[in-house]
């Protein structure tokens, strides 16, 4: 008979099995802020190259069998660049992931993308929104992820009413075009680029829109786009209720929207935000949930920093996995406010890196993931391969 240890090993192990989170392309590549970038000889710079860095953190962890592509930066030719994706997703055993429009960086969007005042500019928007629909049905991507940067920086120069009415227009098209299981997933964010009033501003507005659109449209929330000090897992909480929560987009910050690697500011928060999600699983909750990482690494070394990320989501989804949430329940009921933190911060404190490493182990994968690639002299070869190509392509800012 297995002792409790045993137990705790297996039970860890099938967590992990389970746990897979999706790599963005544009975290490969060079990025930077309005400021300006500092360009790294070893980013990439082609889909190419981006699919061959994704194979290699994948490698490296175990949990990352899908990339998330940005049509304007990997498709820039549409359905044309779809059979170039799938030979480099049979290559590289990578899938793409979701598809996500690019509703921020033509020059007409100056004045906004599917809330723009030009019926003209509408049309072209929402014509790329359901093109991207298209992609995906053609790449076998279940999610759409729009996020719409149109607002207005100053009072009175747009009505806010009007631009709803055109985003709900806009979105019930989009939706009509989604096929069997695929789901569009709206994104919100307080601000930037817009200062004034963001369109979709906060999880309210997005689960209207949502709701609007139809019944394949959920809800994305991206931790950093958020206020200061919200509490993320109540949202979190209230859309699982809802049954509207669709997906992440990881990262974390400390002001705004930083896309700081997962954990580096706050790991407590990742750890709340994922007890979430177990718990409503355990309660056998309506939930299918995308978990994706969006974060841009303008300092550290992309792929270090990609591995970084997914090893620290893997040991928090494990630490949020752990909680006995059985006897949690107990002390909630109880109103035994101690016990309860207590219980709940003892399992953020645990250390699972133990069973990290035996699962590494267990399942051929390298047992210190970043010593690995460190030794493995990938970064520097694909460095010097790079060099001459290095740019600012395929990517933000």
């Amino acid at each position: 008979m297995a002792g409790p240890g045993e137990g705790l090993r297996e039970r860890a192990f099938s967590i992990l099995d389970n746990f897979q989170i999706e790599i963005p392309s544009w975290g490969f590549a060079n990025t930077g802020t309005r400021f300006g970038k500092f360009l790294q000889a070893a980013a990439a710079s082609t889909i190419e190259e981006k699919f061959a860095d994704a194979a290699m953190v994948r490698r490296l962890t175990g949990s990352t069998g899908t990339m998330a592509l940005h049509v304007l930066w990997d498709l820039p030719h549409g359905l044309a660049d779809v059979e170039k994706v799938r030979l480099l997703e049979r290559e590289h055993s990578i899938r793409a992931g979701s598809i996500n429009p690019n509703l921020f960086q033509s020059q007409e969007y100056k004045f906004g993308s599917l809330c723009n005042p030009s019926s003209e500019i509408r049309r072209r928007a929402i014509e790329h929104v359901i093109d991207s629909i298209a992609i995906a049905k053609e790449l076998g991507s279940r999610d759409i992820s729009v996020w719409v940067a149109d607002g207005s920086n100053y009072p009175g120069t747009q009505s806010m009413r009007r631009r709803i009415g055109w985003l709900e227009e806009a979105l019930r098209e989009a939706h009509s075009h989604l096929t069997g299981d695929q789901r569009l997933l709206m994104e919100y964010k307080p601000f930037e680029p817009a200062f004034y009033h963001t369109d979709i501003a906060d999880w309210g507005m997005a689960l209207h829109l949502a709701r609007a659109a139809g019944p394949q449209a959920k809800v994305l929330v991206d931790t950093g786009h958020h206020y200061q000090g919200q509490n993320i897992e109540q949202i979190v909480a209230w859309l699982i209720h809802l049954e509207m929560l669709g997906g992440f987009h990881f990262n974390d910050r400390r002001y705004a929207d930083d896309d700081l690697t997962l954990g580096s500011i706050d790991p407590y928060q990742v750890f709340r935000i994922f007890h979430e999600i177990h718990q409503a699983s355990d309660e056998r909750a309506k939930l299918d949930v995308a978990f994706m990482i969006d974060q841009s690494h303008n300092l550290k070394g992309k792929i270090e920093a990609m591995v970084q990320t997914v090893l620290s989501a893997q040991e928090l989804w494990l630490k949020a996995a752990l909680v006995d949430r059985e006897q949690l329940a107990v002390l909630q009921t109880a109103c035994d406010l101690v016990g309860a933190e207590e219980l709940f911060r003892d399992a953020f404190w645990q250390d699972v890196r133990p069973l990290l490493a035996e699962w590494r182990r267990a399942r051929d994968l390298p047992v210190d993931p970043l010593k690995t690639l460190r030794e493995s002299g990938y970064v520097e070869r694909i460095a010097t391969e790079r060099a001459s190509n290095s740019s600012g392509g395929g990517s933000y800012a």
